[in-house]
């Protein structure tokens, strides 16, 4: 049998996973209704609510990657002819608008400069009484922070959803304080988790304003609801789809862990982290991409430097160190890097180790 070797995950995800995520890879398999499984899933979602900064009881794994998290909020919430405001500054702001347009959304584009913050000033001049307004909170194609309380303050009666994939439990998240009625996320990030889970939480206004009956039966909120304990006795649930069991004890495993080191730990854990490796970055020579203020702390995007071949760096830094980092997004693909240190791997000593391989692979392979 082929022996894979080990890397280090340093680029927008996949990250290296938490050890107890893991670990409760390796444990017993248990069955999707098993009373023991049930409590496994309750412990996720509550220490979901706790890293989306929410009290929302429909708050879930969705047995699905993260785009299956985007793809929910619009399938349900969107009504045939419904305008929705998009704030677009990244590939994934373009991925809203066109899952929003392929369910009938009359889809306004507000589009930003990549590597630019959102404005919400802007979002809210783009239409008068829209019925969803859409923005990334941390475009991963670009490194940035977007002001999510800053669109919960200019909503209006339109719903606000948010994909947090690059955020959650690397950035501090509010969501019921900053006025997100929906939001989204992806588990292979900072929580640390292999990939396959769409973390997903939706408050009761818009539960109330979803379209019925759902034109997806895999993403239908009000079947997934009766699962996840919305049912009076929770150990009496209604049947929907086998859940991907080890990956939701894989989950629940990381949010214990980053609840036992404390939230507010770990998002100054991932702090120190970013701020190390761009400062280190800079004083290499390298530009960084990202607005200055908006810059995220877990994905940094650097600027390659004119001359350098990236795909040769990037090769080098796998074949040398073990080490991945990702190419830029869209029309940026060979003209910037984009380095995380999420989850597991937002630690000081990551950071430096990093660094170090990012001289070398400059010294060896950046000019031809």
């Amino acid at each position: 049998m082929t022996v894979l070797p080990e890397r280090h995950l340093f680029g927008p995800g996949p990250g290296n996973p938490y050890p107890e995520a893991t670990a409760a890879l390796a444990a017993p398999l248990l069955g999707h209704l098993d009373p023991d499984f049930l409590d496994i899933m309750d412990s996720a979602c509550d220490g979901l609510r706790t890293v989306f900064g929410t009290a929302n009881r429909r708050t879930l794994p969705l047995s699905a990657t993260g785009s299956a998290g985007m793809e929910a909020a619009f399938v349900n919430l969107v009504h045939p002819g419904d305008v929705v405001v998009v704030g677009v500054n990244g590939l994934f702001g373009q991925r809203m608008c066109d899952v929003a347009a392929r369910c009938g959304a009359e889809v306004i584009a507000v589009e930003h400069e990549w590597g630019q913050p959102l404005s919400a000033d802007r979002i809210a001049d783009a239409h008068p009484r829209p019925a969803l307004i859409a923005a990334v909170h941390a475009e991963t194609s670009t490194g940035v922070r977007s002001d999510l309380a800053a669109l919960g303050a200019v909503k209006g009666d339109a719903l606000l959803v948010a994909d947090t994939v690059t955020s959650i439990a690397g950035l501090e998240l509010r969501l019921d304080d900053w006025g997100v009625d929906v939001a989204y996320a992806g588990t292979q990030k900072c929580l640390g988790v292999p990939p396959g889970l769409a973390p997903f939480t939706i408050n009761d206004a818009a539960f109330e304003r979803r379209r019925t009956p759902s034109p997806s039966w895999y993403l239908d909120l009000g079947m997934l609801g009766g699962y996840v304990g919305e049912t009076s006795d929770t150990k009496q649930r209604t049947y929907h789809h086998t859940a991907p069991t080890a990956m939701v004890a894989s989950l629940a495993a990381a949010l214990r862990q980053i609840v036992a080191e404390g939230l507010e730990n770990v998002l100054a854990r991932h702090a120190e982290a970013g701020q190390l490796l761009q400062d280190g970055l800079v004083e290499l020579g390298l530009e960084l991409f990202a607005a200055e203020g908006h810059r995220l702390p877990d994905l940094t995007t650097v600027k390659v430097p004119a001359g350098v071949d990236s795909a040769r760096v990037r090769s080098y830094l796998m074949d040398r160190h073990r080490i991945e980092i990702g190419a830029g997004a869209g029309p940026y693909a060979s003209t910037v890097w984009r380095l995380g240190l999420m989850g597991h791997n937002a630690r000081p000593d990551r950071a430096l180790f990093l660094l170090a391989a990012m001289k070398d692979a400059l010294a060896h392979a950046g000019r031809p």
